[in-house]
């Protein structure tokens, strides 16, 4: 895992070096969490915060895997999925961490111009799931900088209630919510 975020890094930096940090760039980190209730068990809920399971809740959600020992999720685990700004190029997602006897999950997304972080940890209350949600971003240049603060605006518009509407919608179901 260090491996990935060391090569990560060298990225972040050689881009940065050739897009002129000299020229008063300053990487900014900024950051949001939110829980959300999920009516089943850990059990039947963590695995659907995979990339390959959260296509039967997330509508759009459409990974391009690119390498995988199982075929549905595991450590290290890389795919693409489309960018969400206008020529912004393809998301490269490492699944960074995968702790399944933990329920926790996290990913590490980047382009050329920002990395950000998502980690979910699933707990039990009362015969149902919480997900802490956490996304971090960092800028590696000033557009990054202005897309992650966009980025994490869009994400929270709802406190990710859109996602527990989703997601329940699915445990209810079996479909996906429409769009």
């Amino acid at each position: 895992m260090k491996l990935i975020y060391q090569i990560l890094i060298s990225i972040a930096v050689t881009q940065n070096v050739s897009q002129g940090m000299s020229q008063g760039f300053e990487s900014e980190r900024i950051f949001k969490e939110a829980s959300i209730q999920l009516d089943a068990v850990i059990e039947k809920v963590f695995p659907l915060f995979g990339p390959i399971e959260e296509m039967k809740w997330a509508p759009g959600w459409n990974p391009e895997i690119i390498y995988s020992t199982t075929g549905v999720v595991d450590e290290h685990m890389i795919f693409k999925t489309k960018g969400k700004f206008e020529e912004e190029e393809d998301y490269t997602w490492v699944v960074s961490q995968f702790a399944p006897e933990h329920f926790s999950i996290t990913y590490s997304i980047h382009t050329k111009e920002r990395i950000w972080f998502v980690n979910v940890t699933c707990s039990t209350q009362r015969g149902k799931t919480i997900a802490k949600v956490k996304y971090t971003f960092t800028g590696l240049t000033n557009r990054g900088n202005v897309r992650n603060k966009m980025a994490l605006e869009k994400m929270f518009e709802n406190n990710l209630k859109d996602w527990e509407r989703a997601i329940n919608h699915y445990i209810y179901t079996g479909r996906k919510i429409e769009e």
